[in-house]
C-alpha cells in the first residue's frame, strides 16, 4: 500500500488521535524536576494502574492531588470529555493554518506572521514566547530565534513539528525540510535537529515496516555528528543489547544530565525508547513514553502521533479515542472546539496535494 492509497486516511486520523491522547496522557504530571519516573511509577503504583493502559486515575492522596497540574481534572481516566487546551496540540493547528493559508512554499517570516495573527501571546512558552516578543518588537529571522532568548534548543520546535509529517508521507526529507523552515524561527541547533527529525519520523511511520525502520530513517535527515542524532543510535545500541527499558532510561539520563527536563535531548531520549519498546503497540508506546518523565505531554504527543500513524485510527483501542468525542480546545483563534476528524480530512487533502505535486515532478 502508498502512502496515498487507501488508508492514508486512517493513517492521518491516527496521527491526530494520537498526539492528542498522548499529550492528555502526560498533561497531569507535566512537571519533570518533580514528576520523576520514580514518582511517576510510585503513583500508579498507589493507584494500583500498573501496567498502565488507560489515562491517569485520579490521585489518591492530597499531597498527590495539589502536586499535579491543575489540569489534571479534564485529564484522568473517567474525567476525559474532549481534549483540554494545550500548546502541544495547538501547534498541530497552527502548522494545518499554515499551509493552507501559505501552501508548502510557505517561508519561515509567514510563520512568525501567523503566530502574531492568531496565537495569544500568553498561550506560548519559553523560546516561543521569546521568538514571539522578537517578532512583536520588529526582528526578523533568524535573529528571532537568537536574541535574548535562552531556549533555543529546547523542545518547543519538536512539538510543531507533526503535521509536516502527515502532509508528506513516505517523503521525510521532504517533511524535515518543512520542519527546519518553521523551527527556525524560534530555535537553533539541537532544537531544530529535533523538529526535523521528528517530522521525518512521522513522514517514514507511514510506509516503514516497523518502527526501529522509521527511527533509522528518520537518523538520515540530521548531522551524525549533532548530540541529537548520537543520543538516538546510543539508544538504539542499549535497545539492541537486550537491555530492559528501565535500565535503559537510568542510562541515558546518567548521559544527558545536567541539560534540564525541557531540552530536546534527553527528551528524545526518552521518546525513542518509549517507542522502541513500545514496539508499535499505541498502548505500550504512548504510556512508557509518559512513564519515562521529563516533558510528559510534549512526549505522551509525539509518541502516540507516531504509534497512530503506525497503527491507524481504527486500530487505536476505544479507552484513548473514544473519551475525546472528536474533539479539541485549542487557543488558536478560530478553532476552538473543532472536531479531529475535522483537522484530519484536512490534513489528508494537503497531503494528497503534496503527493500529487511530488510526483509531478518526478515524471517531469
Amino acid at each position: 500500500m502508498t502512502p496515498l492509497g487507501t488508508d492514508l486516511a486512517d493513517r492521518v486520523l491516527g496521527g491526530w488521535l494520537g498526539r492528542v491522547a498522548g499529550n492528555m496522557l502526560g498533561k497531569p504530571v507535566e512537571q519533570g524536576d518533580h514528576w520523576t519516573r520514580d514518582r511517576i511509577d510510585r503513583y500508579l503504583r498507589q493507584a494500583r494502574a500498573l501496567p498502565l493502559t488507560d489515562y491517569l486515575p485520579e490521585p489518591v492522596d492530597d499531597s498527590d492531588r495539589l502536586e499535579l497540574r491543575p489540569e489534571w481534572r479534564q485529564c484522568v481516566r473517567g474525567r476525559v470529555h474532549g481534549s483540554c487546551r494545550d500548546d502541544d496540540v495547538d501547534y498541530a493547528i497552527l502548522g494545518l493554518d499554515l499551509l493552507e493559508t501559505y501552501g508548502f512554499c510557505f517561508s519561515t517570516g509567514q510563520v512568525g506572521e501567523l503566530w502574531l495573527l492568531r496565537l495569544p501571546y500568553l498561550q506560548t512558552f519559553t523560546a516561543e514566547r521569546a521568538a514571539y516578543r522578537n517578532l512583536a518588537n520588529g526582528l526578523e529571522p533568524p535573529l528571532t530565534a537568537t536574541h535574548d532568548n535562552p531556549y533555543q534548543e529546547w523542545i518547543g520546535a519538536l512539538i510543531r513539528a507533526d503535521v509536516y509529517g502527515w502532509t508528506c508521507p513516505g517523503t521525510p526529507r521532504h517533511a524535515a525540510a518543512l520542519a527546519r523552515r518553521d523551527a527556525v524561527l524560534s530555535h537553533t541547533g539541537n532544537g531544530v535537529y529535533g523538529a526535523m527529525w521528528a517530522a521525518a519520523l512521522i513522514a517514514a511511520a507511514f510506509t516503514a515496516p516497523t518502527v526501529r525502520s522509521a527511527l533509522d530513517t528518520a537518523l538520515t535527515v540530521i548531522p551524525a555528528g549533532s548530540r541529537l542524532a548520537r543520543t538516538v543510535r546510543r539508544v538504539l545500541s542499549l535497545h539492541e543489547t537486550g537491555l530492559g527499558w528501565e535500565d535503559t532510561l537510568v542510562t541515558l539520563a546518567e548521559e544527558t544530565s545536567g541539560l534540564g527536563w525541557i531540552h530536546t535531548v534527553p527528551n528524545v531520549a526518552v521518546l525513542t525508547a518509549g517507542l522502541l519498546y513500545g514496539d508499535g503497540d499505541f498502548t505500550r508506546t504512548i504510556t512508557l513514553t509518559v512513564r519515562g518523565g521529563l516533558d510528559t505531554d510534549s512526549n505522551g504527543a509525539t509518541a502516540g502521533s507516531v504509534a497512530g500513524v503506525l497503527c491507524g485510527a481504527e486500530a487505536i483501542p476505544p479507552q484513548w479515542k473514544d473519551p475525546l468525542e472528536d474533539t479539541v480546545r485549542s487557543a488558536v483563534f478560530g478553532y476552538d472546539g473543532v472536531r479531529i476528524s475535522e483537522l484530519a480530512e484536512r490534513t489528508v487533502r494537503l497531503a494528497r496535494t503534496a503527493g500529487r505535486a511530488a510526483f509531478a515532478e518526478t515524471a517531469g
